[in-house]
């Protein structure tokens, strides 16, 4: 490659911001970089700081209907937890009435509800057999793993 090929791609490359150019002509190649990898960079090195949580009026909200949740239930109360992520339906179809209903008294095994996740419907049945205490989502919500979806008052078998 001829050398005033090679400087004027030089000239190029310190006008322009590009950092770093390869031509290849034939046979003959010429790689040409602004920066060398073995110049030391004399930069200071990256500092660590760890930044405390933030208190959120979303977060305290949580914190305390938790702590209100546990006064509320009684040893006789179990909850139904979410399986699965997904979107919390109460009804088989939209026009169908709900699976259950607070105050319903259901049996271990009864449907309770439709989790969609991934585009498939799945039956979340109950744990225990009791009285639907409260019914903790909205039909068409979007539910969490974990999340609590019904108490069941496991005192109250008739």
């Amino acid at each position: 490659m001829d050398i005033r090929k090679v400087k004027k791609l030089i000239e190029l490359l310190n006008e322009s911001g590009v950092a770093e150019i390869e031509i290849t002509e034939g046979e003959d190649s010429v790689r040409i970089s602004r920066q060398s990898s073995h110049i030391k960079n004399n930069s200071p090195e990256p500092q660590n700081y760890s930044v405390p949580p933030i208190e959120t009026s979303q977060n305290s909200a949580k914190q305390q209907n938790s702590k209100i949740e546990k006064v509320i239930n009684n040893e006789h109360d179990h909850e139904v937890l979410s399986p699965m992520v997904g979107t919390f339906y109460a009804s088989p179809s939209p026009d169908a009435p709900p699976y259950i209903q607070a105050g319903d008294h259901v049996k271990e095994g009864d449907t309770l509800c439709i989790i969609e996740a991934m585009k498939m419907m799945n039956q979340i049945e109950a744990e225990a057999t009791g009285v639907i205490k409260s019914i903790r989502v909205e039909n068409g919500e979007p539910v969490e793993y974990d999340q609590i979806l019904f108490i069941i008052d496991q005192d109250s078998n008739n």
